[in-house]
C-alpha cells in the first residue's frame, strides 16, 4: 500500500510502520462502529434523532479549544480517555469531563486535589473521590468485574500507599478483581512470606517501592507471573527522588519484571488491567 510512511528503526530493523491510507481506513472503521451504535439506539427508541445528531457531530473527537476529547478511545483501546488532573484548572477538567459524560463514558481523573474534587462532586453527586489515590471516578454504568484473574498490588511501605492506591483504583475501575498487600518491604521480609495464597491466585503483580526499590525483584523471584515494578519518590537524599529505585528495578535480575515511571501508579494499573484482560477475551 502506497502513501506517506512513518517508521522508526533500530539496528536496521523497522519495528513500526504506518501508512496514511491505513490510518484513514482504521479511522473509518472506528467511525462505522460508533455510527452503527448510534443508529441502533435511535431504532430502539433509546435515543432521539436530535440526540443522535449531536453525538455524530462529536465523532471522532470533540474540540474544546483547550482540549481535544478523544471519543474513540474506548473503541480503539477498550477504555475511555483518562483525565490527568494535575495542572488543569477546575473549569478545564469539568469541560472535558462533561463532554465525556454526554457520550456515556466512564470518567477517571488522576492526580486530582481534594479541593477540585469537592467542587466536581457538588456538580456530579454520583462521582466518587478516592482521596488516598487522589482519583475521581464517575461510572456511566455499573462496572462489571472480569470473571478471570486477580491483580495483586503490593506496597513496600506505608509511605508508598498513594501510588499503590492509584494503581488499585485504576485496575478496579477498568473492571478487574484487585487485592492489596501493604507494608511488606524487604526490611521485614517475613511479613511477605505469610501471604502464600496470593502467590498462587494472582495473575499479575504490581509492586510499589521507594528507597532502594528491591521489593519487585524479591516478589518476581517467587512467582511465575508478570511483575510490574513501580518506583516511588520516597527516600532520603541518595534516593534522588525515586531515581535510585527506578535504576534498581531496571537492573533487576528477575526476568519477569517490567518497570513504569516514578510514582506512575496509574500506568501500572492500566498495564496490569490490559494483561489480565487477555484471559477474559
Amino acid at each position: 500500500m502506497g502513501g506517506i510512511s512513518v517508521f522508526r528503526s533500530f539496528g536496521g530493523y523497522s519495528y513500526e510502520r504506518l501508512t496514511l491510507e491505513r490510518f484513514t481506513y482504521f479511522r473509518t472503521i472506528m467511525d462505522a462502529k460508533a455510527i452503527k451504535k448510534v443508529l441502533e439506539s435511535v431504532s430502539l427508541g433509546s435515543l432521539t434523532t436530535d440526540q443522535a445528531l449531536e453525538q455524530l457531530k462529536r465523532l471522532p473527537f470533540e474540540d474544546l479549544s483547550y482540549a481535544c476529547v478523544d471519543h474513540h478511545r474506548s473503541l480503539r483501546k477498550g477504555f475511555p480517555e483518562v483525565i490527568f488532573g494535575e495542572g488543569k484548572s477546575l473549569e478545564q477538567i469539568l469541560g472535558v469531563m462533561e463532554a465525556m459524560v454526554d457520550q456515556k463514558d466512564t470518567v477517571m481523573i488522576t492526580r486530582l486535589s481534594a479541593e477540585k474534587a469537592e467542587a466536581i462532586v457538588a456538580r456530579h453527586p454520583k462521582a466518587t473521590y478516592h482521596s488516598g489515590a487522589r482519583m475521581l471516578v464517575l461510572a456511566s454504568k455499573p462496572i462489571e468485574t472480569a470473571a478471570k484473574g486477580l491483580i495483586m498490588v503490593i506496597a513496600a511501605g506505608t509511605s508508598d500507599l498513594p501510588v499503590a492506591e492509584e494503581a488499585l483504583v485504576t485496575a478496579k475501575t477498568m473492571g478487574h478483581r484487585v487485592e492489596s498487600l501493604y507494608d511488606v518491604g524487604v526490611s521485614g521480609i517475613h511479613r511477605l512470606m505469610q501471604h502464600e495464597k496470593f502467590w498462587t491466585e494472582a495473575s499479575v503483580f504490581i509492586v510499589v517501592a521507594g528507597m532502594e526499590g528491591a521489593l519487585p525483584s524479591v516478589v518476581a523471584g517467587l512467582v511465575d507471573k508478570p511483575v510490574i515494578a513501580v518506583p516511588t519518590s520516597i527516600g532520603y537524599g541518595a534516593s534522588f527522588g525515586g531515581v535510585t529505585a527506578l535504576l534498581g528495578m531496571l537492573n533487576s535480575c528477575a526476568s519477569n519484571v517490567s518497570v513504569v515511571n516514578i510514582d506512575n501508579g496509574f500506568g501500572a494499573g492500566y498495564v496490569a488491567a490490559t494483561i489480565n484482560a487477555l484471559a477474559n477475551t
